[in-house]
C-alpha cells in the first residue's frame, strides 16, 4: 500500500528538480514503473528514492529516461506512414506549398527524418519547416548527430536506405540534406508554451501515462496550434474519443482535423 505522504513529497521534491509534474500521469502506472526502480536500487521510500537519484547524476538520468520512455523507429506503424505519405501529406500540400510540421516528443529524431524523407520525395524543390521537440536533451543531442541502430532503422524501404543514408557496420548516418530540414528544440509538452500556425502536429506514443485531465488540456492546445484545416496525427493506442468535444473533426483513424 502507498504511504500518500511520501508519494506526495517525492512528487514534489521530483517536479522541482525536474519540472515534470507527476500529477499529470496516471499513479498506477507510474508508481509501478517507480516501483520496480525501488526495488533494483535498495530504496525503501519513494523519498529514499529521490535522494538517490538527487545524489547520482547517471542514475538520475536512467530515470528519467525510464520514465518517458524513449522508444521510437523509423516510419513507426508503417500503415499509418503510408497514409501519411498519399493522402494527408497531399490534402495539406493542396492547402500550403510550405507546411509547417512538429514532432513533438520525438525522441531521437527517427519520426521528423521520416517526414523530411518523405517530403523530399513528395516535394523535392521545397524545403518545409519540421520542428521535432522532446523534453531529453540527451535524446535532441542523438537526433542532431542523425546515427541510428539497427533496431531504429527497420522500417525503412530499401530505396530510401540507399538514397539517405550511409552504413558502416551495424550504424547508419542519415543523409546531411534531410539532417538539415529539421530543426530540433527542447520543451515540456505539459509546462512550455506552443507555437501556433502549424499544418501538421504527431504527437505519438507519448502521453500513454497521462491522466484524461492532462490529455484533454494538450490536445485542446494542440488544436490552438494548427491552423484551420490542420491534422493532428496520434499514436495506434491514443485515439481521441472526445474529439468532436475538443473542436476536432474525424478525418482518418488516429488523425484529426481542425475544422476550415
Amino acid at each position: 500500500m502507498v504511504d500518500e505522504k511520501d508519494w506526495e513529497l517525492f512528487k514534489q521534491k521530483f517536479n522541482a528538480k525536474s519540472s515534470i509534474n507527476l500529477n499529470d500521469y496516471k499513479p498506477a502506472q507510474m508508481q509501478r514503473r517507480i516501483n520496480n526502480l525501488m526495488t533494483r536500487y535498495g530504496a525503501n521510500t519513494y523519498v529514499d528514492f529521490f535522494n538517490l537519484l538527487d545524489k547520482d547524476t547517471k542514475m538520475y538520468k536512467e530515470f528519467v529516461d525510464y520514465m518517458t520512455i524513449n522508444v521510437t523507429e523509423f516510419f513507426r506503424t508503417p500503415e499509418k506512414f503510408s497514409e501519411l505519405e498519399t493522402k494527408v501529406l497531399p490534402d495539406l500540400l493542396a492547402q500550403s506549398p510550405k507546411l509547417n510540421i512538429w514532432s513533438a516528443g520525438c525522441s531521437v529524431g527517427a519520426e521528423p527524418y521520416s517526414l523530411a524523407m518523405i517530403l523530399k520525395d513528395v516535394t523535392p524543390n521545397t524545403k518545409h519547416r519540421i520542428l521535432g521537440t522532446d523534453l531529453d536533451i540527451e535524446m535532441l543531442a542523438k537526433a542532431k548527430s542523425g546515427v541510428y541502430t539497427n533496431t531504429e532503422f527497420k522500417n525503412i524501404s530499401t530505396g530510401r536506405a540507399t538514397k539517405y543514408f550511409k552504413q558502416s557496420g551495424s550504424t547508419y548516418t542519415i543523409d546531411e540534406d534531410i539532417r538539415s530540414r529539421v530543426e530540433f528544440k527542447k520543451h515540456n509538452l505539459l509546462l512550455d508554451k506552443f507555437e501556433t500556425g502549424f499544418d501538421l502536429i504527431l504527437c505519438r506514443n507519448v502521453v500513454i501515462y497521462f491522466t484524461e485531465e492532462a490529455k484533454d488540456g494538450l490536445y485542446r492546445r494542440f488544436l490552438a496550434a494548427l491552423k484551420p484545416g490542420g491534422v493532428l496525427f496520434v499514436g495506434g493506442t491514443e485515439a481521441i474519443l472526445n474529439f468532436r468535444d475538443i473542436g476536432f473533426a474525424h478525418y482518418l483513424p488516429f488523425f484529426y482535423r481542425k475544422p476550415l
